[in-house]
């Protein structure tokens, strides 16, 4: 590589290209420096609007009660594509073309939504269930196979903690498609019982000791009023379904308890709850009938 002798140093530095240099630089601020000054303003001023913006979005969905995780999503999303379009726009100002960059980052757009389509349809299905509500955190829930508790409701993903306390990531573009029981939604639930008793024992007053359990437990609820009624007449037993309301956070306290106390009064009482019986006949050798067993 040649190295700069002083003469031509000289020569770049000279007067005359020193004058020409100047003249340059003049034009290139008198053409430029206006747009930059104008680019700047438009910048700060921009900037300020879309926070002032932003932040007045947050507030109103906050009194709108709006899900907080779908809140901070609506106000990232809502500064990040503002601002984007801010850029995009000062760029130009200055003199800079944006037509081939935003054919770029739409192009990129396209790659990345096809090859993360899985992720954008659970991504969507958040924002589905975080708009519409289905479910909320806390209530209890049966979807997509799984029942327990919602724990946390993510953009992609949705926590759920079963009664055995396992924590369960159920991806949120089934679970927006999909059937969802709530069985958290309503302040009441009924709650069913079959009890069973033997052809012999008396309909009525089996009926009378149901009615007098569920009346003495203060979990069940007056209105609706129990319902007691024969549902089936089996091969060995004659069904009483019982149906009780009570507030969904007694169901399975009085599920239990009931179920216990019935049995043992019955018990008490005499009545029986019949289990199945068949009988079998033996033949003996040469086609005799021999001994009958009950089993």
């Amino acid at each position: 590589m040649a190295e700069t002798t002083p003469d031509q140093i000289t020569d770049l530095v000279g007067p005359e290209n020193l004058s020409r240099y100047a003249d340059m630089a003049v034009e290139l601020v008198m053409s430029y420096g206006p747009r930059l000054v104008l680019a700047i303003v438009v910048l700060l001023v921009g900037l300020w609007i879309i926070n002032r913006f932003v932040r007045t979005l947050a507030k109103g969905l906050e009194k709108s009660s709006t899900e907080p995780t779908l809140a901070r999503f609506l106000c990232n999303l809502s500064s990040v594509s503002l601002k984007a379009l801010l850029l995009i726009s000062v760029a130009s100002m200055i003199g800079i073309a944006t037509t081939s960059f935003i054919a770029v980052l739409g192009a990129a757009g396209l790659a990345i939504g096809l090859a993360l389509q899985g992720s954008l349809a659970n991504f969507a299905g958040g924002v589905l269930v975080l708009l519409f509500k289905p479910f909320r955190v806390g209530d209890f829930i049966d979807a997509q196979g799984v029942a327990g508790t919602v724990n946390e409701i993510q953009i992609f993903n949705t926590i759920i903690k079963t009664p055995d306390n396992k924590r369960i990531v159920v991806p949120n573009g089934p679970l927006s498609n999909g059937i969802i029981t709530n069985i958290s939604a309503e302040p009441t639930r009924r709650v069913d019982f079959v009890f069973g008793i033997g052809y012999g024992d008396d309909i009525a007053r089996a009926k009378a000791i149901i009615a007098r359990l569920v009346g003495e437990d203060s979990r069940s609820l007056t209105e609706p009023a129990p319902q007691i009624v024969v549902s089936n007449l089996g091969d060995s037993a004659v069904d009483i379904t019982t149906r009780v309301w009570v507030n969904a956070a007694d169901y399975w306290g009085l599920y239990f308890d009931l179920t216990e106390r019935v049995k043992l009064t019955f018990d008490q009482e005499g009545i029986s709850i019949p289990f199945p019986q068949r009988d079998v006949h033996v033949f003996q050798e040469g086609g005799q009938p021999g001994e009958r067993q009950t089993v």
